[in-house]
């Protein structure tokens, strides 16, 4: 029977191993982390993380061939087929700090590896990490190995949030690189060899580590390029009354660029687009390409623009200031159907009218108080340490209350902005909540997801990004 253990139990880790488990009966599969209460939540009624479809999945086989466990060296141990799925944060200090990954939690993990393996093992890096991460893990692994054989290889994730079980049901490709040698070939084919218990021959593509590595970072780069590609031209189409759906419809319906990624908004989020592409800057930058570089760095300075953009917008539509009045923020998380938080463009956006003085009051389906107050008052980066290692809040920001439904979000508001594209934020009684505002009554669409016709019908300013202006918008320019 095959063993196999996932160190890091986040939103990668956990969702992996538990469609693995429930596909492969016959492995029993470990998800080991320090965290405690981490651990007590997976093996609870209320999981962790929030992705639809995960509780089934979970509860089909935990207990059976899926475990979750703090005994993280047992189960190492025991192992065959090892995934090390640990955060690859920003560094925040020292050489490359705000650009490089920092690899400590890595570093920790091969050498934890290498003093407790009894027998061989596949070692497989399924966080993101830098191109040529493969070959300083060796390194650590084989000076320590006591002669027992590491193979490594890079399985990268290509999950989204919201929709990571169906995607791990039905992958578009499982990237599996290793080194071209005998023993690399033959770790590659029995890592190979489990998803092909579900996953079809030809969507198992297999390539060198440094390719493998390489080609999460790009796929990143890439999505992220996309959404920074539209919102650019959402910028222009305010200013020139083009609606940035149609014609990102229009451009969509190219066959050579195609329909996804394509929809303008207040910005990207989640913890991989602006990470990857800060790694890849880096990793230009240290191979002597500073205009490969410059080039991944404008995604991210137009993913900023973007967020600076929508709070200017805000701002200048109230007659230039915002102090002392409520805010509605309808959506906290950076896309619906996740509870997570990580690089939200809601945190940029909340801080921005803080710093004009606003009072917000937040809603938010799936994330709590708690998480919400963390991150207003964290510094970047610092989210993407474990737990108990980022600074716990200081003292809540005074300014902001967070509320369980979002008509008590927008009661007295002056106006109402739209973080997250919640399907419940379609169908919400806009009349009602116009009826209990403040007047004018503003809306702030950053998803386009609302009518924007039937809200002016109803007496509302209406702001959608990249759509045409209302004249009240017209007469109050934003400046950025």
């Amino acid at each position: 029977m095959v063993k196999i253990c996932c160190i890091g139990a986040g939103y990668v880790g956990g969702p992996t191993m538990a469609v693995i488990a429930v596909k492969c009966p016959e492995i029993e599969v470990a998800v080991v982390d320090i965290s405690v209460p981490r651990i007590a939540a997976w093996n609870s009624d209320q999981l962790p993380i929030y992705e639809p479809g995960l509780d089934d999945v979970v509860k089909q086989c935990r207990g059976k061939n899926l475990f979750f466990s703090t005994d993280v060296e047992k189960h190492v141990m025991e192992a065959d087929i090892v995934f090390v799925s640990v955060n690859t944060p920003t560094k925040t200090q020292g050489l490359g700090a705000g650009k490089a990954a920092d690899l400590t939690y890595w570093e920790s993990a091969a050498r934890m590896i290498a003093d407790v393996s009894k027998s061989d093992k596949i070692v497989v890096e399924k966080s993101t990490v830098p191109v040529k991460t493969a070959e300083a893990i060796e390194k650590i692994l084989t000076h320590n190995s006591k002669g027992i054989n590491f193979q490594i290889l890079s399985n990268p994730e290509f999950l989204a949030e919201g929709t990571a079980i169906k995607d791990l049901f039905n992958p578009d490709r499982v990237l599996i690189g290793g080194r071209e040698t005998p023993e690399g070939t033959k770790a590659v084919q029995a890592l190979r060899d489990v998803y092909a218990h579900w996953v079809p021959a030809d969507q198992i593509i297999c390539s060198n580590l440094w390719s493998a590595e390489l080609s999460k970072l790009a796929a990143n780069a890439f999505l992220a390029q996309r959404i920074s590609s539209v919102n650019a031209i959402s910028a222009l189409c305010e200013a020139t009354g083009a609606n940035v759906s149609e014609v990102s419809y229009s451009v969509g319906k190219d066959s050579r660029i195609g329909p996804k990624f394509l929809n303008a908004s207040v910005g990207f989020g989640g913890s991989c687009f602006q990470k990857d592409i800060l790694n890849l800057v880096y990793i230009c930058e240290c191979n002597g390409l500073p205009e490969v570089a410059n080039y991944w760095k404008q995604v991210i300075k137009i993913n900023d623009y973007q967020k600076s953009r929508f709070v200017n917008r805000v701002v200048s539509s109230m007659f230039n200031t915002v102090s002392g009045k409520k805010i509605a923020i309808l959506g906290f998380a950076f896309k619906k159907d996740t509870g997570d938080t990580r690089e939200t463009p809601a945190i940029d956006v909340c801080k921005g009218l803080l710093g004009d003085k606003a009072q917000l009051s937040i809603y938010d389906p799936q994330v709590n108080e708690d998480q919400i107050q963390r991150d207003l008052s964290m510094k970047k980066f610092d989210w993407d340490h474990p737990l108990h290692l980022q600074p716990m809040s200081p003292t809540s920001v005074k300014q902001v209350s967070c509320v369980w439904d979002a008509y008590e979000a927008a009661k007295d508001a002056h106006g109402v902005c739209i973080l997250t594209e919640w399907d419940e934020f379609k169908y919400l009684d806009y009349q009602r909540i116009y009826d209990n505002m403040k007047k004018p009554a503003f809306v702030f669409d950053g998803r386009n997801i609302v009518d924007a016709d039937k809200l002016r019908q109803i007496g509302f300013i209406v702001y959608s990004i990249g759509k045409p202006l209302d004249a009240w918008l017209k007469d109050m320019p934003a400046v950025v």
